[in-house]
């Protein structure tokens, strides 16, 4: 098939990541094209040149709009809007067979560009207001849309999902997070250092606990990791900075557990996974789809509870290392993932014409 992967335009579709939607691109172009598809990558011209590009903008806009993703800046607003606006005629003028949205904008959701070509929306974040009413008024025969987890799907369906929504599970290649048979009784912390994704939560109940915990991840907010992260860092508690996959697959294998902690109502959890397969049982907290990722694998308690969280520590130490793997292999694979976006791919193009 000839497939248009549409992607968001914060961050580039390049390792080291930024984030799980950056990594959910990049391996989702690097799966289907070793599955022999044509792959167009649409995303920021400075992503990976590995793979075939489309830039819609020239470079990601966190470099051009510093700061500035959550703040409804109208300049930003338009530059976006414009880039997307072209990108979407460039796809419907392109003999593509499907495209895959990705991008978390409203204009590839419009009635008139999925009547032109066939697409697959997956939906990566809470709803919230400036897309709500988009993705609601979208489906149509020749548009279906996923969400991440069952508990994302609500979320934004709270009284029913149409037929022409559901859920597509992220996955991983178990290969490149292999497993460890055991740990050196330390506990790690992966993600973006922002404060939804609660590090500073992590340190408090690692601490409590007593286990040294290293953290991972690219820091998203330089003022919340001056006012919560950096003072507590030394001693026990240190910044391991961000890795590559590759990098960082090692440095999760040899703690003993990963410490889960969202703020919001996470819509997946794709860093549980990676240290999952690397058979680290997970101490987390109970918000979004974490209690549906984690399952058996972990112990999990209410979000910003850190004394519980400390608790929850000790418990998930028990868990034996092979059920954290396990639950990955049967449940979160990249090739099980793939299956599934090829078979809503072919559904798309069998469709008859709106």
């Amino acid at each position: 098939m000839r497939i248009a992967l549409l992607a968001h335009l914060r961050h580039p579709i390049a390792p080291p990541f930024a984030g799980g939607l950056e990594a959910y691109c990049w391996h989702l172009a690097d799966g289907l094209t070793a599955r022999g598809h044509e792959v167009v990558l649409f995303s920021s011209g400075d992503s990976d040149p590995r793979f075939t590009l489309e830039p819609v903008i020239p470079v990601h806009h966190e470099k051009s709009f510093p700061g500035l993703e959550h703040r409804g800046d109208p300049g930003l607003k338009a530059h976006v809007d414009a880039a997307y606006a072209a990108a979407c005629d460039r796809i419907a003028a392109g003999g593509f067979d499907v495209v895959h949205n990705n991008s978390l904008s409203r204009l590839p959701l419009e009635r008139r560009r999925t009547d032109a070509v066939p697409t697959l929306t997956s939906l990566h974040v809470p709803p919230y207001d400036g897309l709500r009413w988009f993705v609601h008024d979208s489906p149509a025969p020749g548009h279906r849309l996923t969400a991440t987890s069952a508990a994302h799907l609500r979320a934004w369906w709270p009284d029913g999902a149409p037929p022409e929504a559901g859920i597509l599970h992220n996955g991983i290649d178990p290969a490149s997070w292999p497993h460890a048979e055991r740990g050196d009784g330390s506990a790690v912390w992966s993600g973006r250092i922002a404060r939804v994704k609660g590090a500073h939560h992590a340190i408090a109940a690692a601490r409590r606990a007593g286990l040294p915990l290293t953290l991972f991840g690219p820091i998203e907010e330089p003022d919340h990791w001056e006012t919560d992260i950096l003072p507590h860092l030394g001693g026990p508690i240190r910044y391991g900075g961000h890795l590559p996959g590759p990098v960082l697959a090692p440095e999760l294998a040899r703690a003993s557990v990963f410490l889960f902690t969202p703020c919001w109502d996470e819509p997946f959890g794709l860093a549980a996974i990676e240290a999952m397969a690397c058979g680290l049982p997970i101490a987390g907290f109970a918000r979004g789809a974490a209690a549906e990722i984690v399952g058996e694998a972990g112990c999990l308690v209410p979000s910003g509870d850190e004394a519980a969280l400390a608790g929850a520590i000790h418990e998930a130490l028990a868990i034996p290392r092979r059920v954290p793997r396990e639950r990955v292999l049967r449940l979160f694979t990249r090739d099980r993932w793939l299956d599934a976006c090829e078979a809503l791919y072919a559904r798309l193009s069998a469709s008859p014409d709106p």
